[in-house]
């Protein structure tokens, strides 16, 4: 039995610049007690389509059909459609921090909510408040109860948004990248969260997400989306273990969990398309391996195979799985200019830190907490250290001490040979051409008042380096290096994807060519084809004019990939520092061998023979309601 079948959708968000077709002719199905996954890059229509059956896109044109409970969610009225929002249907969004009022209790808030849909007392809300946040384990609910959001980690905050969604017993949870963010052990802790409660209320999930290692492990069914159109769907063993479109391939190639020492990551080629055009023939062609004359110029019919995948698609047999290329684009042509050429010597420290405390005190001075704890630590010029922990160890914390963001109690740290405890104003402004940072969250980083060619812009006019028409052609040179469009030099942060927001403060770290860029989650963000671009773009950097990167994360499998030495932290401490297959072969701290286990994929599925291609439908064959009423989604 199906909660939510959605029929032939279609999107389109009116802008400045036309019609953005957001979401194409998009039908699926989710059944009761399943946990669904949609996956695909950024932009490709993910959480447009799941805000659009919420009702949650003011002024989008939206057509087609959205079947929840007998009732077609987009003839609703808005009174009756706030009335299942939160009650029947709830959300668990990317971002808790930003859901959640940080001027109110996490308490009163979701007594709100129960309050706005069940007719019952303030004492009895509270009552199942605190057993809801005991249940999706806060530790002492009665006492969180009226804590605010800054006084909960990450994790949870995002274990109090699905104490919220959960909270009414809704029929269907959405959870729009409820992981993104986490490190490994909270991201497990997350994942096995939302399955116990899926077995305890009986609830449907439908996940959004990059992250194909999550679905891998917890979803039942999925589908798979690109610019707007959904391209394949169907069992999530069938699909991981023998995708049979060409993008779905690319996909899992892209994962940096595919992982082999000193090769290059395989992104898939190209960038999606202008959502504003519409499209002849595939949409995915111009970037397809596999790609026929007729690709160009009709629409591929949807076939069903044997396995329990239907693909939109013109191929009958697997995918094609090019090699490895080690071509990249060209770097000359960076508006970059090498500051250190002749700087080669792996073992000269362009950070150099010795016995470091960083102690922050309480208004009156009472109290204090130590959050850096006798760190010593070296970082070579040329070489890539990551620095893993779990949130709240003091990952950022150490990297804005490096930054000169945040100055240290005890210890001592070095910058590219110069003290920071004695650097005056203007040697800090020269500085700053060598040590540059990319934060986490992109959207807390970028001005939402200024357009992005000004934004990535900065670095020239503080530094003075360039101005006029030759700013703007280093700026747009730096957008398309990052995956950005140039064309979008004149947009707003708020008009660009996670994703791409995130690409934004990667080409604004760039543009100086620094002698370290200190990386604090720098592809959490990004959708795996991208994020896999991102870092074979890193390397390339660092190859060719010798950078240096402190790279913070919580995906290891990342960490694995990128870094030469790797770091652990926990609680304010470096437990171990170790070269990466090293750690990886023979970890020695048992905090470090937590981490691993938290973060080893589950068993992959076999792959085995393509499977048994069974029909083909062409557009035009059949009518709509035949297709819904055969299965076919």
């Amino acid at each position: 039995m199906s909660v939510l079948d959605v029929r032939h959708l279609n999107v389109r968000i009116p802008t400045e610049d036309g019609v953005i077709h957001a979401v194409r002719d998009v039908s699926f199905s989710v059944d009761s007690g399943d946990f669904f996954g949609i996956v695909g890059e950024s932009g490709s229509g993910k959480s447009v389509l799941v805000q659009a059956i919420m009702g949650l896109i003011p002024g989008a044109r939206i057509t087609g059909e959205v079947w929840f409970d007998g009732h077609d969610l987009l003839t609703m009225k808005p009174d009756a459609l706030r009335k299942i929002r939160g009650r029947a249907i709830s959300m668990i969004f990317q971002d808790p921090l930003s859901s959640l009022h940080p001027q109110f209790t996490i308490g009163w808030q979701i007594v709100e909510q129960i309050r706005t849909h069940r007719k019952v007392s303030r004492a009895e809300a509270r009552r199942m408040t605190v057993e809801i946040l005991g249940k999706v384990g806060i530790p002492d609910p009665d006492t969180r109860f009226s804590a605010y959001p800054h006084q909960f980690s990450g994790g949870m905050r995002q274990r109090v948004m699905i104490a919220m969604a959960l909270v009414l017993n809704p029929a269907l949870i959405i959870a729009d990248e409820p992981t993104t963010a986490l490190d490994s052990t909270v991201q497990a802790q997350i994942l096995d969260l939302l399955h116990e409660m899926r077995e305890e209320f009986d609830a449907t999930i439908l996940m959004i997400t990059h992250d194909l290692t999550v679905l891998a492990r917890v979803a039942d069914n999925m589908m798979v989306m690109y610019a707007g159109h959904k391209l394949e769907a169907g069992p999530a063993r069938e699909l991981f273990a023998r995708p049979a479109h060409p993008y779905t391939s690319g996909l899992l190639r892209s994962s940096p969990g595919n992982y082999e020492p000193g090769t290059p990551l395989v992104p898939i080629p190209g960038k999606p398309p202008s959502l504003l055009n519409p499209v002849t023939g595939c949409v995915f062609a111009p970037r397809c391996p596999d790609a026929m004359s007729k690709c160009w110029s009709e629409t591929p019919p949807l076939r069903t195979y044997s396995n329990g995948l239907e693909t939109s698609c013109w191929l009958t047999e697997a995918p094609s799985e090019p090699e490895a290329s080690e071509e990249m684009q060209d770097v000359s042509t960076l508006p970059i200019t090498v500051l250190n050429p002749n700087t080669t010597e792996l073992a000269t420290p362009i950070v150099q830190i010795n016995d470091l405390e960083l102690s922050f005190r309480s208004k009156r001075g009472r109290t204090s907490v130590d959050v850096l704890r006798g760190i010593d630590l070296a970082i070579f010029r040329g070489e890539t250290l990551g620095l893993v922990g779990e949130s709240g160890c003091g990952k950022s914390t150490l990297a804005r001490v490096i930054a000169g963001l945040i100055p240290a109690t005890g210890g001592k740290v070095h910058l590219a040979g110069h003290d920071l405890s004695t650097v005056n104003h203007e040697q800090w402004r020269s500085l700053r051409r060598e040590v540059q940072l990319v934060f986490q969250d992109p959207y807390g980083s970028l001005n939402p008042r200024r357009r992005v060619g000004s934004i990535i812009g900065d670095p020239f006019r503080i530094h003075r380096i360039s101005s006029g028409e030759k700013r703007k052609k280093s700026v747009q040179q730096l957008m398309e290096l990052v995956g950005l469009n140039p064309e979008h030099y004149n947009r707003f942060p708020s008009q660009f994807s996670g994703g791409q927001r995130q690409r934004i403060g990667i080409a604004r770290a760039l543009a100086l060519n620094p002698s370290i860029i200190i990386y604090d989650e720098p592809v959490s963000a990004l959708d795996v084809s991208i994020q896999a671009q991102v870092l074979n773009l890193m390397s390339s950097l660092q190859k060719e004019f010798n950078l240096t990167y402190l790279f913070i994360s919580h995906d290891l499998a990342v960490v694995r990939h990128v870094c030469d030495r790797i770091a652990v932290m926990d609680k304010g401490k470096i437990v171990e520092l170790a070269a990466t297959e090293q750690l990886y072969a023979d970890p020695q701290h048992d905090f470090t061998k937590v981490l691993l286990e938290a973060s080893a994929p589950e068993e992959k599925p076999q792959s085995r023979a393509f499977p048994e291609l069974l029909s083909t439908v062409h557009a035009g064959d059949l009518t709509a309601g035949d297709l819904i009423a055969g299965g076919v989604r």
